[in-house]
């Protein structure tokens, strides 16, 4: 229930504060990504593929949206799996997933022919996204670690 909790904020916070702020660069960091890695690191693979694919389709259906339905809900699904399987210790988890989830979305806005996805924005608009997100992870990971033991599957 927390968990649902934590994504329901998130998503709105993301598109009600952060997506407004005029950041250089013309990107914002994706707190919702980190709220996926975050609960999937605590909870586990299956119960990070299950909020995120539904974190994905609430990200894919609250405006604006310029994607297909889907997309991002399959993108958050694999990254939560990832991260609730684990990549080494949690700070390479959280690099790993934050990453991955740009490219894999572009990688995947490209394989259905998403005019949006061009060179520059491979090489422009990514990269400050994972950056801006690095920067706020270390959030996650202290809200994360406050009291509880990461349950890594094995």
């Amino acid at each position: 229930m927390i968990a649902v909790l934590i994504v329901l904020v998130t998503v709105l916070v993301q598109v009600i504060v952060v997506n407004r702020l005029g950041l250089p660069g013309g990107t914002a960091p994706d707190l919702v990504l980190l709220a996926v890695v975050g609960v999937a690191m605590a909870r586990g693979p299956v119960a990070g593929t299950v909020i995120g694919f539904c974190a994905g389709l609430l990200v894919d259906v609250v405006p604006p949206t310029a994607h297909l339905l889907g997309q991002y809900a399959f993108v958050l699904a694999l990254v939560g799996y990832l991260a609730g399987r684990g990549v080494g210790s949690p700070v390479t988890t959280v690099i790993v997933c934050v990453l991955i989830a740009p490219l894999l979305a572009a990688g995947l806005g490209g394989l259905i022919s998403d005019p949006r996805v061009t060179v520059a924005t491979l090489t422009e608009q990514i990269p400050i996204t994972i950056v801006y997100t690095l920067i706020a992870s270390p959030v996650v990971m202290w809200l994360n670690g406050r009291g509880r033991q990461l349950r890594y599957a094995v």
